[in-house]
């Protein structure tokens, strides 16, 4: 009896975990991701630090490759991208917003936070 529970368990636990997107963290990315575009691009003028526009860009970086280890089609990644970033496009730096996203991503990304630290590493 014993080996058949283990059997079991180990079986179990042998499965690769997908924890996939849902449909509103699909949503909060999307408009993340629009976030962050409108950050990198930031009209002249706008008072922010250059590494804010690395871990902008670095986010949406992860929050791509997130989706596509999720099986979430790239097309279909990059219109939801494209509508966020008309959304967002020229908008002023929101700090709190940016906030709420570093925070959306790392709580929805396993170790998201050194992903995106990995990414901004490589930018240059």
């Amino acid at each position: 009896m014993n080996k058949i529970i283990f059997i079991i368990i180990s079986i179990f636990f042998s499965f690769p975990v997908y924890a996939e997107m849902s449909d509103a963290d699909k949503t909060k990315a999307w408009d993340c991701s629009g976030i962050y575009m409108a950050n990198y691009f930031l009209p002249s003028g706008e008072t922010f630090e250059y590494s804010m526009k690395e871990k902008s860009m670095a986010s949406v970086k992860v929050l791509k490759a997130y989706a596509l280890e999720n099986n979430i089609p790239e097309k279909n990644w990059d219109e939801g991208v494209n509508k966020a970033v008309d959304k967002h496009y020229g908008s002023k730096y929101d700090e709190v917003k940016t906030s709420e996203c570093h925070a959306f991503l790392e709580g929805l990304i396993p170790n998201g936070k050194e992903r995106v630290n990995k990414v901004v590493q490589t930018l240059y």
